[in-house]
């Protein structure tokens, strides 16, 4: 069973901010990743949208300037995503929370405790 707990947080965001405190009053404390200072390559970035079930769109911030910069648009394939968020950080959506083997965007910030019930439930 991989046991990695981790969040690909931004500090600066509320939403970010708030799963990590959902977390840690659950006594979960995660491993932070600050993807903006350290941010992950492809190969992760592919791996993350598979924990997750969905697509690169789903992992992508569509109201930031580089997603309109960089001529992206409902009609990009995945790995034109995935190449712009690994070359352009703010891109990728946040929180994403990573319990497990899975990976869930903490959009609302409720959701990352989505893995925390299922584990429980199943486990």
């Amino acid at each position: 069973m991989d046991t990695d707990t981790r969040l690909y947080h931004n500090p600066r965001c509320s939403k970010s901010r708030a799963a990590l405190e959902l977390l840690r009053e659950r006594g979960i404390e995660p491993r932070i990743v600050a993807y903006l200072d350290a941010p992950p390559t492809a190969a992760e970035l592919r791996r993350l949208a598979s924990m997750t079930g969905a697509s690169a769109h789903d992992l992508l911030r569509q109201g930031e300037t580089e997603y309109s910069a960089l001529q992206l648009s409902d009609a990009s394939s995945d790995d034109e995503l995935i190449a712009a968020m690994a070359q352009h950080p703010r891109l990728i959506e946040r929180p994403i929370f990573v319990h497990a083997g899975r990976a869930v965007v903490g959009r609302p910030p409720e959701r990352v405790l989505d893995l925390l019930d299922d584990e429980a439930s199943s486990g």
